[in-house]
């Protein structure tokens, strides 16, 4: 957590910050997985494709986890009197009302060396949303993550009436993990590009 900073999309002096970019910051190591993957990607695909076309795949797979990895660093979420800015990259982000949060809980899962913990809220209207740069992982540590957490519910719990705290029911998407999720986007994107590739050739 950092104090409002200033500039575009910067969140309001006074509020409790948890910026991307104080806990995304890969190792020499994520940075070298990085840049193997769009290289094996390459070497799997230079038969069917050819080297200009498996050139061109790796190029967008590396342009994708790149932009992935800015906008993660861009991210933030602002927790002041008005309620909770949610920002995952773009603009200034949106500020949900503190009246429209019926919830607010701590989702975790397993992951790759342990568990990964991700903060998140849940709205009058249904839908859930997870706060960025408030989340512990054994890839991103975060060792004051409960110490953020029991300060969010606090200002939660003194913005809100007891009678607007809902709990919600827990849901088949909150048994898949992440990176589970991740994996799974990756083998329909990936095939699906190739095939579009082929396909205007």
């Amino acid at each position: 957590m950092t104090p409002a900073g200033s500039g575009p999309g910067a969140p309001d002096a006074g509020e409790l910050v948890f910026r991307g970019r104080d806990r995304y910051r890969p190792s020499p190591a994520h940075l070298a997985l990085v840049l193997l993957v769009p290289a094996v990607e390459a070497a799997a695909t230079i038969r069917g494709l050819g080297l200009t076309g498996a050139l061109w795949l790796a190029g967008g797979t590396f342009a994708f986890i790149g932009l992935g990895l800015a906008l993660a660093r861009r991210s933030f979420s602002a927790v002041g009197p008005g309620g909770i800015t949610v920002c995952w990259g773009f603009g200034r982000g949106r500020t949900h009302p503190w009246q429209e949060i019926r919830w607010i809980d701590v989702r975790t899962t397993k992951a790759e060396g342990g568990t990964a913990s991700q903060v998140r809220m849940f709205l009058a209207d249904g839908r859930r949303r997870a706060l960025p740069g408030l989340a512990d992982s054994p890839l991103y540590p975060s060792p004051d993550f409960e110490e953020q957490y029991r300060r969010i519910l606090a200002r939660w719990e003194l913005s809100t009436e007891e009678s607007g705290r809902v709990r919600p029911r827990r849901q088949l998407r909150d048994r898949i993990p992440p990176t589970v999720a991740g994996y799974l986007v990756a083998l329909v994107l990936v095939p699906l590009g190739t095939l579009v590739f082929l396909l205007t050739r």
